[in-house]
């Protein structure tokens, strides 16, 4: 049996910790963790331990696992999104092949720049940059990609399509967590919807034109706290029996038996009395109308690509249901989609001598980790570390930096779109007059 690949974990968070280096443990004949670099010695004592890394391997900075010669096949970067550009640009510098986390980077400029020692780095020492849009590898996306190149609904001609962020996932991560302020982070449509832009470049397989964006934070502000709300939902809230938002109630209550995302993020230590000294005082215990959020809590996005096709792209934290929903539409007939439900139905518009024929439902698993994306990402990444280890080219990743990069140029247009009041176009775009 062949060694199994050997991977570097820069950033041992949910995403880092769970998902990715979790894959390896999950797959040890294919893949092991050998290093970890976190700030936080729980967290990367926690991830070494599980992995059986010794102490030397354990680092407390990026600066200082990337300061060593190279040490395995590849590296995974899972730091904070503005911590993504540094490491990366040291990594490529080492020959590292990369899984970098979305978004590449917070700011056009930056993304442009890592994309540029990414092709110096493929030209100079063979490696690659991969980027964990994890959508393309899920069952449900790329079954709705095969529907649509093998024509079943004619010619595209425009896609519905809705991004319902849970309001309890809206409030964990873009209230009160990692990603509520813009300066810190990076804009809401950028952070959670690249995913997104992503898909819909992807489907509709041609480049965006022209783009006009609408949103704002409307709910999550300080003038809609209940009277006489405090701070924390731990200091005896006159509101909580009727706020859909009650940390308490969530976190300890509703989540009782559960140690998974997101009770993970607040604390490893998950008895009644851990998540609520973590609710105390950590962020996620405060009030969601006394936080310092600035992200936006609704937006909308109309696109034109090359070609004529249009969307209409809606994301929003309001939402019961905490999943990917939408509908293409063609001119013999229509895909409607629900990506946690895994269902996919095809209507077709084509006489038939039956009717009702035209129907079909299709059932895709909808899988753990991104409806399945998490796994196919990292079996894909791997299957390119034995390549390259193995002194074969690997194949071009599906989610290759140059491949993602319209993605994050749609989401910088929407964000200037929505800010301007203005239609963006893209200068590079063939129908462009700019």
């Amino acid at each position: 049996m062949e060694t199994p690949v050997t991977v570097a974990v820069i950033g041992a968070g949910n995403r880092g910790r769970d998902a990715y280096a979790g894959w390896c443990l999950e797959h040890p004949d294919l893949a092991r963790v050998v290093a970890v670099a976190d700030p936080s010695e729980e967290r990367r004592n926690e991830l070494g331990e599980r992995h059986g890394i010794p102490a030397e391997r354990r680092y407390a900075s990026w600066e200082a696992v990337l300061a060593q010669p190279r040490l395995a096949d590849g590296v995974v970067i899972a730091t904070p999104d503005r911590l993504h550009v540094e490491p990366a640009l040291r990594a490529m510098e080492l020959g590292y092949d990369i899984l970098l986390e979305k978004p590449i980077a917070p700011t056009r400029e930056e993304v442009l720049r890592v994309a540029e020692a990414a092709d110096r780095l493929r030209a100079e020492k063979g490696g690659s940059v991969t980027v964990a849009h994890v959508l393309r590898y899920t069952p449900f996306f790329s079954t709705l990609k095969r529907l649509l190149d093998q024509g079943r609904i004619g010619r595209l001609v425009s896609v519905q399509y809705a991004e319902n962020v849970g309001y309890w996932h809206f409030a964990h991560s873009y209230v009160r967590g990692n990603w509520r302020q813009a300066a810190t982070s990076s804009p809401m449509i950028l952070a959670k919807s690249c995913h997104d832009m992503d898909m819909l470049r992807w489907l509709v397989g041609s480049s965006w034109r022209s783009l006009a964006s609408f949103g704002s934070l409307v709910h999550f502000r300080a003038e809609n706290a209940p009277e006489g709300a405090p701070a924390r939902c731990t200091d005896g809230c006159p509101a909580s029996e009727r706020c859909p938002f009650d940390a308490v109630r969530f976190y300890v209550e509703n989540l009782e038996d559960w140690t998974g995302w997101p009770v993970s993020v607040i604390t490893r230590d998950f008895s009644r009395e851990g998540r609520l000294r973590a609710l105390r005082v950590g962020p996620y215990g405060r009030c969601v109308y006394r936080c310092d959020n600035d992200v936006v809590d609704h937006q909308v996005a109309s696109i034109e690509f090359e070609g004529g096709v249009t969307a209409a792209f809606t994301v929003c934290g309001f939402t019961e249901e905490n999943t990917r929903t939408l509908k293409l539409m063609g001119t013999e007939g229509e895909i409607r989609g629900h990506l946690e439900k895994g269902e996919i139905e095809v209507r077709s518009f084509l006489p038939r001598r039956d009717p009702g024929s035209g129907h079909e439902t299709v059932q895709v698993g909808p899988g753990a980790g991104h409806a399945g994306g998490d796994e196919g990402l990292m079996e894909a990444f791997v299957r390119r570390l034995e390549a390259r280890r193995a002194g074969r080219a690997p194949e071009e990743a599906l989610t290759s930096l140059a491949e993602s990069l319209e993605s994050h140029m749609m989401a910088f247009a929407a964000e200037e779109a929505r800010v301007r009041g203005a239609v963006v176009r893209n200068a590079s775009s063939a129908g462009s007059s700019d």
